[in-house]
């Protein structure tokens, strides 16, 4: 069984608790376990949490209070487990800072897709500092080399440029920090040149395996796409009547502005 680091699950209702716990020690983690949130906070500091799985409705104090002190000091990958009704909720849980949502009931297999999908990419925010770790079952990549002009990993737009090998994105020659989903929604409209890319398609590609083309797509899912959407339009600073990068397309969903001669 592979040594995938800790998980910490802070969930009220038992019945839940102890099907997360033994899903993710199934997975290969060290799980620990807390009933409300305070002593969740203090179980994912001492124990220097990797994954978090976090229900919206505690005992004490509620699932966003306990994720903006978790963020406080922890860069764990965090789960937010919502009701299906709760679609506020989950909007909400991505926009304070959690890597993914999941509504109640869940199938343990979908939990163990996510997390391992999350597990894939790099932690958090991607700054060209952080690097990618293991993915499940295998060894670490080397470092990859710093990309030259040329290189096919590096898709240019506008004055971005963004090299899927190391997950860097820059604005004419300047850093931007971008969350992984948010950097996996700009790779795929960058590599569809214009073409339209609908909702769907973008819940898969922040999805990962798990959605696939015969997967079913709720609308919460088309508006958490659209919620990192906005926040990914935000750090680039888009001018919301002239886009230099990414253009609605009301009714179906988003693709690349034109190209503008003038851009760097």
């Amino acid at each position: 069984m592979d040594d995938l680091g800790v998980a910490v699950v802070i969930e009220d209702d038992a019945d839940v608790r102890n099907l997360l716990e033994g899903v993710l020690s199934q997975a290969g983690f060290e799980v620990h376990t807390a009933v409300d949130g305070r002593a969740g906070v203090e179980v994912v500091r001492d124990k220097q949490a990797n994954v978090v799985t976090l229900d919206i409705g505690l005992p004490d104090i509620d699932g966003f209070e306990v994720l903006r002190r978790i963020r406080n000091f922890s860069n764990a990958y965090v789960v937010m487990l919502t009701g299906r009704t709760e679609e506020p909720d989950l909007l909400s849980a991505l926009n304070a800072g959690a890597d993914d949502y999941i509504a109640k009931p869940f199938r343990p297999r979908e939990l163990r897709a996510r997390v391992a999908a999350m597990m894939r990419r790099p932690r958090h925010e991607i700054n060209g500092q952080d690097s990618p770790p293991p993915m499940w079952g295998t060894a670490p990549a080397a470092a990859a080399p710093p990309a030259r002009p040329e290189d096919p990993a590096v898709l240019r737009h506008n004055g971005l440029a963004l090299n899927h090998r190391t997950r860097t994105v820059e604005i004419k020659g300047e850093p931007l920090g971008l969350t992984r989903s948010e950097f996996d929604l700009l790779h795929v409209l960058l590599r569809g040149g214009g073409a339209v890319c609908t909702r769907a398609d973008l819940v898969r590609a922040v999805r990962g395996e798990y959605y696939d083309e015969d997967t079913y797509i709720s609308e919460a899912d088309e508006r958490a796409v659209e919620v990192h959407i906005g926040n990914l339009r935000r750090k680039l600073k888009e001018d919301s009547v002239s886009p230099r990068w990414l253009q609605t397309v009301r009714g179906v969903g988003y693709r690349l502005a034109p190209s503008r001669p003038d851009a760097g």
